[in-house]
């Protein structure tokens, strides 16, 4: 036995998908007999096909009135049927828009009015007897017919008589595409190698004398030390003036901006003159300081705040914004079980408001998950906080949901809606200045020395989670986070934001390695919440910064990688083979790479998660994917692979795999 592991799966006795067992485990080396027998049925080449989406969207039946000799129902409807898409499934009907053109049946008064313009074309277009002058003296010019849209030669093909297949067009329109960025991939590297090789340039020292200037250039100058020509700009035969580009420039290589229009902005008084007015406005010096801050600040020169390294020196900020207290419903205002109204303690109280408010949103209520995890959560505080009391104070137990009634509550809530809906939009405007003045504090810190703005600084209030699409924990209780639950990070010398009263925070940190200000624990998923910086900040810019470098540095390498994988979809190792199909499938199709998901999370897959009832194989080599992707949207495309991509798919589902076995089941995504 060989002690290599390339035949045990990546997650040994459990399978990526959490399911036990290794019954319906891919092999771990491909036979040559296996991929010959493969191969006689649809035989695969050596180059390796780009792969085009045919269909984006699922099909549905569609009734529609069509002229045929079928028999007709007794309604006088075809019996035909026709493909369409879902997305256009809430149009209208061709019957519905047939009935409503057809006019004929009803009487002159009561016909549509159709404007003069359309009735004088429509006279000028009968008029058969006239002569073409008059024809052209007699139409006002300002009627003008709308030209039909313009359609782009792969609409439509290249020529009008082409009998070439859309789908061939646009395969060979992607191999030009991948073939020019390999070209380009080259050239890229190239560049870098000559850049490597080539001796670094020696600064020329400034001469502050003209005295080793030749005789000639001195007479080329002005009276007032300029010279009197200045080099042409070059342009292009079309008189624009053409500049070198620098977009595959990193832009912490760019040349940085001359600073003089800032320096003699300083030492002039700066007046900016507003648009369409002769008014000139006067910025205060602090004004003035601000923006020359913002233009001198070029925060992409300034990469060492990396991972692992510091990101601040000093951090101030004034801590978080908590939900308010929770206000008891009106004594009037009741949950009925069973009939009875019943009194409850505040906490539960709460929490049967949740509910109650949001009755019409029948997607979440009507949901029995969302029903279940509901209850269960509201019947445990009932428990801690003294069960629900009748108004005799007799005790009422509340087992089934179906006897509770949140109607009055919903009624309440409501109707506090409605009448905030209906304020006048000058009281709306001072509740929101009022509102804005209490967060002002908030909504900036100090980040070394310059002002930043925070991105989301309010602690989630508490109500019920909902989640996206099915997800297993939809209606469970979002517990109100106390500051006891909260860490605050900042800097050694500043103040710290004091709790709310009665209260003490749980930690407080000085970690200059991390970006954020603040930090708690929530209680559905057990995930961190932070509170950062907004995406327009210097620390999100970095963030953001880094990834496009990346996708930078990908365009470099792009051809390599293809060869890389193209070369694997071939190899006898399982895993291999796997990876690279994986690979092919996410760079022609540009699907998300997905990973494993836990049993208290949404099914929602990508590419290596794919499982076998997501995918349907039909001869030649089309693959249909149907699946819930990011966010529970579903995920439907009809795409034309390559000959040995369809042979692997065909390969990875092979029985004893059935519905719930992972595809890529000797791949890791993490």
């Amino acid at each position: 036995m060989s002690s290599s592991d390339d035949d045990v799966p990546l997650a040994k006795g459990v399978k990526t998908n959490g399911i036990k067992g290794d019954n319906h485990k891919s092999m771990g080396t491909i036979p040559k007999s296996l991929d010959e027998a493969m191969d006689k049925g649809n035989p695969s080449g050596d180059h390796v096909e780009p792969g085009i989406s045919i269909r984006n969207g699922p099909m549905v039946e569609m009734d529609i009135e069509e002229h045929s000799s079928k028999p007709l129902q007794a309604n006088g409807a075809a019996t035909t049927k026709r493909k369409a898409r879902q997305s256009n499934g809430t149009g209208k009907s061709y019957n519905e828009v047939s009935n409503e053109d057809d006019d004929d049946d009803q009487p002159l008064s009561k016909r549509r009015r159709t404007s003069q313009a359309k009735a004088k074309i429509t006279s000028d277009s009968d008029s058969d007897d006239a002569p073409l002058v008059t024809k052209k003296t007699n139409r006002k010019p300002s009627v003008a017919l709308k030209k039909p849209p313009k359609v782009s030669e792969m609409a439509i093909g290249e020529s009008e008589d082409s009998d070439t297949p859309l789908g061939e067009k646009l395969a060979k329109k992607k191999v030009q595409i991948e073939k020019r960025a390999e070209k380009e991939a080259k050239d890229i590297r190239k560049e870098e190698k000559k850049a490597e090789k080539a001796p670094p340039k020696k600064k020329q020292k400034k001469v502050d004398s003209d005295d080793a200037e030749p005789m000639a250039k001195k007479k080329q100058r002005q009276s007032n030390g300029s010279p009197a020509s200045v080099k042409k700009t070059k342009k292009e035969s079309n008189g624009v003036k053409r500049e070198d580009s620098d977009d595959d420039v990193p832009l912490a290589r760019k040349t940085p901006a001359k600073k003089a229009k800032a320096e003699t902005q300083k030492s002039n008084p700066v007046k900016a003159e507003s648009k369409g007015k002769g008014k000139k406005i006067e910025l205060t010096k602090e004004d003035q300081e601000a923006e020359d801050e913002e233009e001198q600040y070029r925060w992409w020169e300034n990469l060492g705040n990396g991972d692992g390294t510091i990101k601040w020196t000093t951090l101030e900020h004034a801590g978080v914004v908590f939900p308010p207290p929770y206000e008891p419903l009106p004594k009037n205002v009741k949950m009925r079980y069973d009939g009875t109204p019943v009194k409850m303690a505040p906490e539960a109280e709460e929490i049967a408001g949740f509910f109650g408010a949001m009755l019409n949103s029948t997607h979440n209520v009507e949901n029995p998950t969302f029903q279940k995890n509901f209850f269960n959560d509201f019947t445990e505080v009932l428990k801690e906080t003294g069960g629900a009391k009748d108004k005799d104070g007799n005790k009422v137990n509340v087992k089934e949901f179906a006897k509770c009634d949140f109607q009055p509550i919903f009624d309440y809530y409501d109707a506090q809606r409605t009448e905030k809906k209906a304020l006048s939009g000058a009281e709306k405007k001072k509740l929101k200045a009022e509102k804005d003045a209490v967060e002002a504090p908030y909504m900036h810190c100090m980040w070394d020395g310059r002002k930043q703005k925070v991105g989301n600084f309010r602690v989630e209030p508490p109500g019920l989670f909902r989640g996206r699409g099915e997800h297993p924990k939809t209606g469970k209780v979002k517990k109100r986070v106390p500051p006891e639950q909260i860490v605050i990070n900042i800097g050694k010398e500043a103040t710290v934001p004091a709790p709310p009263e009665g209260h003490r925070w749980k930690e407080v940190k000085h970690d200059q390695e991390g970006t954020w200000l603040a930090m708690w624990q929530e209680n559905i998923n057990n995930a961190y919440k932070y509170v950062m910086l907004a995406a327009n900040s210097d620390v999100k810019g970095q963030s953001d910064y880094k990834k496009f470098e990346k996708a930078r540095e990908l365009k470099k390498h792009i051809d390599v990688i293809r060869k890389d994988y193209e070369k694997e979809l071939r190899d006898e190792l399982m895993a291999n083979r796997q990876r690279a199909t994986a690979v092919y499938l996410i760079d022609r199709f540009a699907l998300r790479a997905g990973n494993e998901k836990g049993d208290e999370e949404a099914d929602t897959v990508g590419c290596c998660s794919l499982k076998f009832e997501h995918v349907t194989l039909k001869p030649p080599n089309t693959v249909i994917f149907d699946f819930l992707g990011k966010d529970s949207i579903r995920f439907y495309d009809e795409v034309e692979v390559d000959t040995q991509v369809f042979k692997n798919l065909k390969m990875f589902k092979k029985a004893p795999k059935d519905e719930g076995d992972e595809i890529f089941d000797r791949l890791n995504a993490s």
